[in-house]
């Protein structure tokens, strides 16, 4: 399996940074950088930044790690990603979730009370369809579409992936997805969750490449912040979120290296608000990471 680490964009980085911290990843030959989707921050849009980064770099591939799908109609989304895919082709790495991960934003991208599930599978089948069909017939629950196209489609076709970790998610990835990104679990439950999502595409007669399961990792140098500690006791009540954070390089490594034998080989990086600046952690990245790739 080919294994590609690529760096996340954290709080640490706004628009007066961003276009330096491109450049540096370009210039270090990073493979990949991941833009998050947090609307009520100082950090940049995930489609914009996209756009950004892609104009201003040739080889950089760029992803959202992760975007909300439902409460955006998947019509337009796929016109945003075939129009960067067709700028800068085989650079494109959609990742989508369910819901933002910050309570007061779920708001923002409002669906029927109970629906948020249901509209993210008929958003997906959209998505796909649109993402690899020159018109688009679908008429389904939430979304009517009727010999639509949203213009030239990649040679490629887009891979769609999408995060998450509980059973809904996983079997919604196995159904519909290319791939997963997991974040905030063990390597343990790495390895269960991709069964679980081979397993859910055998059922439904699909298959997923074996190199198409990833993991978003946060670095913490300086001990984990507490709205971090906070988010990911949400979302893991029974284990210590220092179980989920490399603390340091070497533990970066060896939690990289504890995914791969679990069978993801994707990663996404992310320096925590309280890391060094972006120079010092690409320092550190380049030095301690990128040599795990092969």
């Amino acid at each position: 399996m080919k294994i590609r680490i690529g760096v996340g964009l954290g709080a640490g980085v706004g628009p007066t940074g961003f276009a330096d911290a491109i450049d540096q990843l370009e210039a270090a030959g990073v493979d990949s950088v991941w833009l998050s989707e947090v609307v009520l921050s100082h950090q940049v849009d995930p489609f914009v930044g996209m756009a950004y980064a892609l104009s201003r770099t040739t080889r950089l591939k760029v992803g959202t790690g992760v975007a909300v799908l439902p409460g955006r109609h998947p019509m337009l989304v796929a016109k945003q990603l075939a129009s960067l895919a067709g700028l800068a082709p085989r650079r494109v790495l959609p990742v989508f979730g369910l819901q933002p991960a910050r309570r007061r934003e779920r708001g923002l991208f409002p669906i029927p009370t109970g629906q948020r599930g249901a509209v993210f599978d008929e958003s997906i089948q959209v998505l796909r369809k649109a993402l690899r069909q020159e018109r688009v017939n679908h008429h389904g629950t939430f979304f009517d579409i009727e010999d639509a196209g949203v213009g030239p489609l990649p040679a490629k076709p887009l891979d769609v992936w999408l995060g998450g970790s509980a059973p809904a998610a996983l079997r919604r990835i196995g159904r519909w997805a290319d791939g997963w990104l997991a974040s905030f679990v063990t390597p343990q439950q790495a390895a269960r969750g991709r069964a679980t999502i081979q397993a859910a595409a055998a059922e439904a007669g699909r298959e997923i490449e074996e190199d198409h399961f990833g993991c978003t990792l946060v670095l913490a140098t300086d001990g984990i912040p507490p709205a971090l500690a906070a988010a990911i006791r949400e979302r893991q009540p029974d284990l210590d979120p220092a179980e989920l954070v490399a603390h340091s390089w070497s533990d970066a490594r060896r939690l990289v290296e504890q995914y791969v034998e679990a069978g993801l080989s994707k990663f996404v990086i992310v320096p925590s608000a309280t890391s060094p600046a972006f120079g010092e952690f690409l320092d550190g990245f380049t030095t301690e990471l990128m040599p795990l790739q092969n």
